[in-house]
């Protein structure tokens, strides 16, 4: 049983890693809600072709869409958040080798309760706004979501394996740390 009311656990990782199925599956088991990635709602409205800027507007968007869901939650129930301004830091400085300084501060100012670390072990699947399916650079951009987390003071778990491990896995560190 969870510990405390309203707290809020982020899946990142790199993408077609599983996030948002991690986010579905646990939301269901914990009977409570989940936010999506405000990018992908972005980039299917204004195309794939995006600019720096266009990535601050992105992270604006989430963190909009994350306060509607914090809002939403009931029971003292967790929030599970697919993907944080981390995330956007990721992007920002591997796409454009630069981040901006509204990202860094919110890093700083927001307050999250746990991070699920999804691993590149699951087969990347394509879709419209998936741009990396080498595996090389997958596993760069988990190696610097790792190195994130181990220089962070929230706890973190790394989710990996097939489909039933890595949800046992996630509800299992859930549990412990909430």
């Amino acid at each position: 049983m969870l510990k405390s009311a309203n707290k809020k656990v982020v899946i990142i990782g790199p993408e077609s890693t599983g996030k948002s199925t991690l986010c579905t599956q646990l939301s269901a088991h914990f009977d409570t809600i989940w936010c999506p990635e405000y990018a992908r709602e972005y980039l299917l409205a204004h195309g794939t072709t995006y600019s720096y800027n266009d990535l601050l507007t992105i992270a604006k968007g989430q963190l909009k869409l994350e306060e509607q869901f914090i809002a939403m939650l009931k029971n003292q129930k967790p929030l599970f958040i697919d993907t944080d301004m981390y995330v956007l830091k990721v992007w920002c400085e591997f796409v454009f080798g630069k981040c901006h300084r509204f990202i860094l501060n919110q890093i700083i100012e927001r307050k999250y309760d746990l991070y699920l670390l999804c691993n590149t072990d699951l087969p990347w699947v394509k879709d419209e706004l998936r741009e990396y399916p080498d595996i090389e650079k997958r596993q760069t951009l988990f190696k610097t979501y790792k190195d994130i987390l181990i220089n962070q003071s929230v706890p973190w778990v790394e989710i990996s394996g097939k489909a039933d491990e890595r949800l046992i896995k996630a509800i299992s560190a859930v549990e412990k740390y909430l």
